[in-house]
């Protein structure tokens, strides 16, 4: 099977159109309940808003990301804190810490198995992980209208992202070695800045893996995309497209 092109993030557009992402993410803290002095390790912290929150509490914070525009996004937000370019898949400590926090990221994280690993590999016994990421059936019908009209061009189907079941994610982490204490699967309907442009920039920020073969395809492929979901992803009374997402957030703690 071909790999997915990596992504190139646009850390700018990331912050000014989608602050939606780490706003939601805000009260996953409230279930970390990090403590002042301990180690958390912020996997996948992207531009770093939440790990300037979790920093706020008094924790010691390291944000690992594989993004260099992210890092240097984040560096800015949290000064305080460590960062590790790297991919979570090949992350390893020498000194292991008291939580692992993760928002909106492991779905992009390859293979799932082996992130769990290194995630439960990355806590002291007791740690506790924390995460919310995107769940079965997330974004649903963008996904399949872009298939769609992909296969309409010659293309196979694709699915770029990791999108589990409460129940495939948490015998993922229970076959890592970690107890997982609570999970749940919840829609959220989720406004998009930039009025009739905030598809495209979705598409320009989290979709652009789905197409790379389409180099015009905010000429070409977009202009109908955005005809086939309208009529379920378009607000006309704010003028304003809307993302059909499902996510999945769990904690887990890794035995004593």
């Amino acid at each position: 099977m071909r790999p997915e092109p990596r992504l190139d993030w646009n850390a700018t557009l990331y912050s000014q159109r989608h602050s939606f992402v780490w706003k939601h993410g805000e009260d996953l803290i409230d279930l970390l309940a990090p403590q002042p002095g301990e180690r958390i390790l912020d996997a996948g912290c992207g531009a770093g808003q939440l790990t300037a929150k979790l920093a706020a509490s008094g924790a010691r914070l390291t944000g690992l990301d594989n993004s260099p525009a992210m890092l240097e996004a984040a560096r800015a937000a949290c000064p305080s804190a460590d960062f590790i370019l790297s991919d979570l898949t090949q992350f390893d400590t020498a000194e292991p810490f008291d939580a692992v926090f993760s928002n909106a990221a492991l779905h992009w994280v390859r293979p799932p198995e082996q992130a769990a690993c290194r995630i439960a590999a990355a806590l002291k016994p007791g740690g506790r992980f924390v995460a919310e990421l995107g769940g079965t059936g997330n974004v649903a019908t963008l996904l399949d209208a872009a298939n769609a009209l992909l296969g309409e061009r010659g293309h196979a189907p694709r699915q770029p992202w990791y999108f589990p079941s409460v129940g495939e994610y948490s015998t993922l982490l229970e076959q890592a070695g970690l107890e997982v204490t609570y999970a749940i699967l919840f829609d959220r309907l989720t406004p998009l800045e930039g009025g009739e442009e905030g598809l495209a920039d979705w598409f320009e920020v989290f979709g652009r893996t789905l197409l790379h073969d389409e180099p015009e395809w905010r000429a070409s492929v977009l202009p109908q995309l955005k005809e086939r979901v309208r009529p379920k992803l378009f607000d006309p009374s704010n003028r304003q497209w809307v993302a059909d997402y499902r996510r999945l957030r769990i904690a887990a703690r890794k035995p004593l």
